[in-house]
């Protein structure tokens, strides 16, 4: 009987706990307004639908809007046309690298008809505003026709002023005033962490702004070293998102202020995998003044050839710390062999400025033209000293060395002077370097006649007289001349170098 009624009051108080959970149930979703639930999901969706983001405050340093307005005004895209008579791969000398083909946007030349003029997609910016444009070197190298777009979509043809193949950089003009241009900043002392903001053309998308902080400074990646012995890599690695189109771009700080040039991503597919380059602004200052002063870099040497002081060498000569760069050898005729700097030695310092790599050393000496005078710190023998150093240009003297409409190359025993539009009209040619006069010398051994146009040696096109003496200076070994006579017959010539 006991266990019959416990049973049933079981059974009767299941059945009323089930009847009441399904009655708050149907009274929970009949009437949402008046339970907990419609309190928690009102709070929950205001963060979203209710939330006036426009009042928000974002605390000081946080915020691109501003960097954003002041940058964008000044990056331009650039377009640049390559003829396919210009090399067997389309023109562009980059064409069959991969990796230049995809970051700055270059078509596949293998998949493009030969017959029609290709075209390339980079980025610059404005650094005056009477139109002068500083861009990557590879972005018009080679091209036959450079357009500008700027951000407010009018388009210009625009003036190659010089190029320097050495730091990836070019100088441009177009005809325009009262352009918007961005104002320098000071690339040596931005420090790692701090936030920067790349400013680009990636895909075809116009004033695209990314956003990232400084990874590293000083960085060598070897993208530039094949091309000279001259070439500088003190890049500014940053995690902004850079991707194809982007090169050429402004790299600036949270003030708006220019601080790089985008130049390179490292990516094993061209498209952008976490880390990016950029060419300190200290460098693409100095650079295009010489453009614009010169027609070419005013390039300063210590002579000297060194190698990064590390934990193993300190301890093999008996370095007294692990700072510097380590002198293994110096060149005669060189600014150091004058100023009694000698191997063994550890450069610390160049005027105030500590260098602990050899990329930050290349970095503060090309901030000098030759002429000029800096003071080095070394470490010989575990003593610090100073030296003046008097710098030297790659010829060994103090001077200017400056490109001419016409001059005198004493090498290859010539007088040379640019083509005329005319004469490239009736040649079918969109660059080439006149041989005025022959006298004896290298030119003259292998039977080349006076009104010969140098259109390429090695493969490469010569557009200018700066690109000819950048090639000699850069080459050891023999050269392959290709060309043409006024007559339209074409010629080629191989000669010892």
């Amino acid at each position: 009987m006991t266990i019959a009624k416990n049973l049933f009051t079981l059974t009767i108080a299941s059945a009323m706990g089930g009847a009441a959970a399904i009655g708050g149930y149907k009274w929970l979703v009949e009437n949402p307004k008046n339970d907990m639930y419609e309190n928690e999901k009102t709070a929950m969706y205001a963060r979203y639908s209710k939330t006036d983001t426009s009042q928000v405050i974002v605390p000081e340093g946080l915020n691109f809007i501003f960097a954003s307005n002041v940058v964008r005004p000044t990056v331009v895209h650039i377009k640049s046309t390559y003829q396919p008579k210009s090399s067997p791969h389309g023109g562009n000398p980059h064409s069959t690298d991969p990796f230049f083909r995809y970051f700055f946007d270059e078509p596949d030349p293998f998949h493009q008809p030969q017959q029609k003029p290709q075209q390339s997609s980079g980025s610059g910016v404005i650094i005056a505003q009477d139109g002068y444009i500083v861009t990557n070197n590879h972005v018009i190298e080679g091209a036959t026709k450079i357009e500008v777009v700027l951000d407010d979509k009018r388009t210009y043809e625009a003036k190659l002023i010089g190029r320097d193949p050495e730091t990836d950089l070019a100088l441009l003009k177009i005809e325009e005033k009262n352009l918007p241009f961005a104002k320098y900043g000071n690339s040596e002392k931005i420090q790692v962490g701090e936030w920067v903001l790349a400013c680009g053309n990636p895909f075809e998308l116009t004033s695209t702004i990314t956003a990232g902080i400084v990874s590293a400074k000083g960085r060598n990646i070897n993208l530039l070293r094949g091309n000279s012995n001259y070439a500088i890599e003190s890049f500014i690695q940053t995690d902004a998102a850079v991707n194809p189109g982007n090169s050429g771009g402004a790299l600036v700080n949270l003030k708006g202020e220019l601080v790089g040039i985008n130049t390179a991503i490292a990516s094993n597919t061209g498209a952008y995998a976490g880390y990016s380059f950029a060419v300190p602004v200290t460098i693409v200052k100095k650079v295009t003044e010489d453009l614009l002063r010169f027609g070419e870099v005013q390039r300063a040497l210590l002579g000297v050839m060194i190698t990064d002081v590390t934990a193993e060498l300190a301890k093999e000569k008996n370095i007294s710390q692990i700072k510097g760069v380590y002198i293994s050898g110096v060149n005669e005729n060189s600014s150091a062999k004058d100023a009694g700097i000698a191997v063994g030695d550890v450069i610390l310092m160049i005027d105030k400025t500590a260098v602990n790599s050899s990329s930050e050393l290349q970095e503060a000496v090309a901030q000098h033209r030759p002429g000029e005078t800096i003071a080095v710190t070394i470490l010989r023998d575990n003593t610090r000293m100073t030296k003046n150093v008097v710098l030297k240009n790659k010829r060994g003297t103090t001077g200017v060395v400056k490109t001419t409409e016409n001059q005198i190359n004493e090498d290859l025993g010539a007088e040379i002077a640019l083509v005329s539009k005319s004469e490239m009209d009736k040649l079918n040619i969109s660059f080439g370097i006149k041989i005025i006069k022959v006298m004896p010398g290298k030119l003259q051994q292998v039977g080349v006649r006076p009104g010969f146009i140098i259109t390429h040696i090695d493969k490469n096109p010569v557009a200018t007289i700066q690109d000819l003496n950048q090639m000699l200076d850069q080459k050891n070994g023999g050269l392959l001349i290709e060309g043409v006579y006024p007559n339209g017959q074409k010629a080629y010539f191989g000669i010892g170098w």
